[in-house]
């Protein structure tokens, strides 16, 4: 079970001397779990002479929503997602800094001072190669390395991480896959199925009166994926699951609806052999495949026939596709 301490800072009580891997970590993909997992190597070395927590820095929010404030959607795994896995890589400690203006002003040096060493007490650094913190992003492994001495920590940059063919894991590269249309690709990348994760939301009720009714979510700060029909599987979360842990099979629309003329973007999921009411339920929505992407259509019978195909490709693709791609 991770324990989370949010905007760690004097005072607070919580295990010190762990082994810290630092980063933001949006995708928790395979090569944040690299990087996880030689933490949790190094936590290991240490735990001879003494009980050693893996611990993860995060910022919340991205710092590139306050850094620039006008650009796109981008996040790929909001904290709740980010915190669950985490933890299925064995991260005891999540210090969760609160990034704003101010803190965007602290210095590189004032980072490892105040942060690092005095809140959160850390006895080794693991960082990727191109990790950058502090203002105007001045601090690297190199300052890094550079303040060990002096504060009695240890530190470790991990070379780029790739996959068989030499192609760097990386939250930009899954962004461009997903914003193409990719999700297997991009499940690749990540090592799982990509999700939108949200409470389910009051539509506009069309896809129950077309004979498919949907669950809607919205899109908050996710990133836009190509807009267009994914197959999907669906499962519940918390303790509110309407599932019991079971996976269902469906079919999405994640875009405008331009048949209605939608102006704000929208996830509508019609489950396989499901007639529950999902009303302010908690899901977790996985594309596993793309279809095709929107269109607009002359009238009621062409859309729901046209739906009535993407269901029985759907259901073929979803037969086929793996149960699950969990980070190993």
């Amino acid at each position: 079970m991770t324990q989370i301490i949010r905007h760690p800072g004097l005072g607070l009580s919580h295990p010190r001397h762990s082994v810290l891997a630092l980063g933001n970590f949006d995708g928790v993909h395979r090569g944040h779990a690299a990087l996880i997992r030689h933490a949790r190597e190094r936590a290991r070395e240490h735990a001879r002479a003494r009980s050693i927590p893996l611990a993860v820095l995060t910022f919340e929010p991205h710092p590139r929503s306050i850094l620039e404030p006008n650009a796109k959607p981008f996040r790929l795994t909001p904290l709740r997602v980010k915190e669950r896995e985490l933890s299925r890589l064995g991260v005891e400690l999540l210090f969760v800094q609160r990034f704003d203006r101010r803190f965007a002003a602290k210095s590189a040096e004032a980072f490892i001072e105040d942060i690092l060493v005095r809140a959160i007490g850390v006895s080794h650094v693991v960082v990727g190669y191109d990790c950058n913190f502090g203002h105007g992003r001045r601090g690297t492994p190199a300052l890094l390395k550079a303040a060990a001495a002096e504060y009695g920590y240890g530190v470790t940059v991990l070379d780029p991480v790739c996959d068989a063919n030499s192609r760097l894991y990386s939250s930009t590269e899954i962004r461009a896959l997903l914003e193409s249309g990719k999700p297997r690709e991009a499940a690749d990348q990540l090592g799982r199925f990509w999700e939108i994760d949200g409470r389910v939301v009051v539509g506009e009720r069309r896809g129950q009166r077309l004979g498919f009714p949907t669950a809607n979510l919205g899109l908050d700060q996710y990133l836009r994926p190509a807009f267009g029909v994914y197959a999907v599987r669906v499962s519940g979360d918390g303790p509110d699951d309407p599932f019991a842990g079971r996976t269902l099979e469906g079919v999405a629309n994640l875009g405008l609806r331009p048949t209605w003329g939608g102006d704000r973007p929208l996830l509508e999921v019609h489950l396989f052999d499901c007639e529950r009411d999902l009303y302010g339920r908690h899901l977790r929505v996985r594309l596993i495949d793309y279809l095709r992407p929107e269109e607009k259509f002359a009238g009621v019978e062409s859309l729901r026939a046209q739906i009535r195909d993407d269901i029985a490709r759907a259901r073929e693709i979803l037969a086929k596709a793996p149960e699950a791609s969990g980070l190993r």
